[in-house]
């Protein structure tokens, strides 16, 4: 089997959305980073409560931002990728890819032998 082409929106929504997710967890973890330094900040200096705000709000900025932005370079990056998959496929022939069925076929089972025949073993 040869993949000779690839849908380019197909892929750049799926890539789109993988790179979201990605996006989020990495948004998650800086929000909790510039929580916590915010509260470092606010804690060493109490007069200084500008400082603590602004870490909250990037950390806010970053839950929304960073998937937004990964989603968009994930889609964008995706269609780019699909686009020049599908011209190199055109000119190389495209890529020979083995499929193995990992599903067994079902056994049909064999007539019970009725209640008056002889079975020979």
């Amino acid at each position: 089997m040869i993949l000779k082409k690839i849908g380019v929106l197909s892929l750049a929504r799926m890539l789109g959305g993988v790179y979201a997710a990605v996006g989020f967890i990495i948004g998650f973890i800086l929000s909790l980073a510039s929580l916590v330094g915010s509260f470092a900040a606010s804690l060493a200096n109490s007069e200084e409560a500008a400082g603590a705000v602004i870490g909250l709000l990037v950390g806010v900025g970053a839950i929304v931002f960073v998937p937004v932005m990964y989603g968009l370079m994930g889609f964008l990056g995706g269609a780019l990728m699909a686009f020049v998959f599908n011209l190199m496929a055109g000119l190389v022939g495209g890529v020979e890819m083995t499929f193995v069925n990992s599903v067994e076929p079902p056994v049909t089972p064999s007539p019970a032998p009725s209640p008056g025949s002889a079975v020979n073993p």
